[in-house]
């Protein structure tokens, strides 16, 4: 539709902890300041008796009103209330975090005197409400076309509610694209592009919430994804997570006082702890000062990066251990990699840069791009690509499925129909005869690498689909766009009976977000 493609298209990088908006501008990215003059805005979203605040006015009221200031939203998309990750987040958080009906995790909060459930994908569509502000204000015009990104583990379902976000927010979104592939770009035109021969680069992703491992093959100007791992569940949030639950701990021995059920002392805590994170990187040791933290107590501790080091280092080797993996399923070995790209905040800490910089035997690490701004400048790139800029429309991206996707068998295995790393977008079709000889055929559809579906594997939806007669074999097809978005359909090999799924993952449609975010926004 032209008239959706007409104006500016902006690049977001829709951050756990930060979110950041660019444009390709005169013939080059520009990263798009907020009104405060920062280049990367706080995913934060507070609310209270009169209005909703989002950005640094949201930041800036977390202490004094934690039980109302949401931040660390992308974690929740697409998980479900009873994961232990999402319960071991709650335990932490200020805010309250409660079960749907059908074990959805919804935030709680008191807005304007009543209280109200959110959706994490709701409060995601704040954030990019206020991206689009920020990059309306600094263009002077309406911004409508935009690309996301979302963290290259994000499995359909999850890519599905950010898009959907993104619709709320009233964005037409052009693409989503994964975060390191995003960064890739933004290293492939600030190198423009001079090696004649392919170069292997490995960007490492480590921010507040997600991390990300890509292996990409460049060659000219075409981005050829090999091999993606990571976990949407290991960033810099974690490392806090196990300094708050460590001080949480020191207090109670030290002082024999719980303080786990205070929010407002937890969310004192936990800005102490990311002040002091930030301060480790370029720091041997800092201070801990608290005044009068919780009944009567003020809180003093000097915690050295070696301590620091220590509460975390089994989390970091898991970062490296999701490096070897990626590199593993790429074929490729540490000698063949070129660059080692550094993107994501998290990536400033000493150790991480060490234990990267061992495993590839030395070699000096590529810190030549911004780690705040490098995703958001790559889906600029790609927005302006979209959108039909001549100057750079000679790039060319080749993704990948992050996770194998199959379908249950009767005995309850995973019966892979595209495997993880197929290039996408890609349509594949498979005939299935395994337990299938009944009338009504129930599929399930799941995503992951455990053998049994019922392992760590994921449930993206289920159909059902009825014959008069039993149903011996059937042709199941498995569609995935470029967005990562899959979609299933499946039909009986003789009578052609169809039956669809359409984008797998049962995802909170439009209707069901308008109103409390039109309620938010007010």
């Amino acid at each position: 539709m032209a008239g959706e493609r007409e104006g500016p298209a902006i690049g977001i990088d829709l951050g756990t902890t930060y979110s950041c908006a660019a444009v390709w501008h005169h013939g080059d990215v520009e990263i798009i300041p907020n009104d405060q003059g920062n280049r990367i805005t706080p995913s934060y979203v507070a609310f209270n008796e009169t209005e909703c605040l989002i950005g640094h006015a949201a930041e800036n009221v977390v202490d004094i009103n934690p039980a109302n200031t949401i931040f660390g939203a992308k974690r929740l998309i697409g998980r479900r209330f009873s994961d232990p990750l999402v319960q071991k987040d709650s335990m932490l958080w200020p805010f309250k975090v409660i079960s749907s009906h059908d074990d959805k995790p919804m935030i709680v909060v008191t807005y304007k005197g009543e209280e109200i459930q959110f959706a994490a994908e709701q409060i995601c569509s704040m954030v990019l409400t206020k991206m689009k502000e920020i990059a309306e204000a600094f263009l002077g015009c309406s911004v409508k076309n935009a690309v996301i990104s979302v963290p290259a583990y994000f499995n359909g379902s999850q890519r599905q509610l950010i898009k959907e976000a993104g619709t709320i927010a009233g964005l037409n979104i052009l693409r989503l694209i994964a975060e390191p592939t995003a960064a890739a770009i933004a290293y492939g035109l600030q190198k423009k592009y001079s090696n004649t021969s392919p170069i292997n680069v490995l960007v490492f992703d480590l921010g507040g919430g997600n991390l990300d491992v890509s292996v990409l093959t460049i060659e000219n100007s075409i981005f050829q994804v090999k091999a993606v791992a990571g976990d949407t569940h290991l960033g810099g949030e974690d490392f806090d997570n196990r300094m708050v639950g460590y001080f949480v701990e020191e207090i109670k021995r030290k002082h024999k006082k719980d303080i786990s059920g205070n929010p407002r002392t937890l969310r004192r805590l936990r800005t102490a702890c990311e002040r002091a994170k930030r301060n480790l990187s370029f720091m041997a040791h800092t201070t801990i000062a608290l005044e009068h933290l919780y009944d009567g107590i003020d809180f003093e501790y000097k915690l050295t990066r070696e301590t620091f080091e220590e509460l975390n280092m089994y989390l970091f080797e898991e970062c490296i251990g999701h490096v070897d993996k990626c590199l593993k399923d790429a074929q490729i070995d540490q000698e063949s990699i070129h660059d080692v790209v550094l993107v994501g905040g998290s990536t400033r800490i000493p150790m991480i840069q060490q234990l990267l910089k061992d495993f590839f035997n030395g070699k000096e690490l590529c810190k030549s791009i911004h780690p705040d701004e490098a995703v958001a400048s790559g889906a600029a790139i790609q927005a302006a690509i979209l959108s039909g800029h001549s100057e750079i429309s000679d790039i060319e991206l080749c993704d990948v499925a992050p996770l194998s996707l199959g379908v249950m068998t009767s005995g309850g295995e995973m019966e892979v129909v595209i495997p993880r790393n197929t290039p996408i977008p890609t349509k594949i079709k498979k005939i299935l005869k395994k337990g299938i000889d009944r009338k009504k055929v129930r599929f399930s559809v799941y995503q992951g690498e455990s053998e049994r579906t019922r392992g760590d594997n994921t449930l993206l939806g289920e159909f059902v689909l009825s014959a008069q007669r039993n149903v011996s074999c059937l042709n199941v097809s498995f569609d995935i766009d470029a967005n990562g978005i899959l979609n299933v359909s499946a039909e009986e090999k003789d009578s052609r009976k169809k039956s669809i799924i359409d984008k797998v993952g049962g995802w909170l449609h439009k209707k069901k977000i308008d109103r409390p975010v039109e309620e938010a926004s007010s």
